[in-house]
């Protein structure tokens, strides 16, 4: 039996519904990352410039191998409308082989 692939989520909030899914379809479609779920709104409270701010926004959560994590946080990065972005990358300890493996297989396939 074959090890499963490391594989991690990585998270971001953006500003609006439209941000998310341009990321989501980017990520996916660039082979970065197997899939996307967005999530929201939510209602974020941060301290920013000295002031306590309030914002309404997206989730957008990123499954993607550990190996390629760092590749899709450049990608994100140059993306992403703020100027200082969340993007946490949490490694997923556990899960269904079958689903690692997918997620690794998604990431790592070459186009035709």
């Amino acid at each position: 039996m074959t090890t499963p692939p490391a594989c991690c989520q990585i998270t971001t909030t953006l500003p609006d519904r439209a941000a998310a899914e341009r990321i989501a379809a980017t990520m996916v479609g660039e082979r970065l990352a197997a899939c996307a779920q967005i999530a929201g709104p939510i209602d974020s409270t941060y301290r920013w410039d000295g002031q306590v701010e309030r914002a309404t926004e997206w989730y957008c959560h990123l499954k993607t191998t550990l190996a390629a994590a760092a590749s899709l946080r450049t990608r994100l990065r140059a993306m992403h409308p703020y100027d200082t972005p969340e993007i946490i990358a949490v490694p997923i300890v556990d899960g269904d082989p079958d689903y690692l493996r997918w997620i690794e297989a998604s990431v790592t396939a070459q186009t035709s």
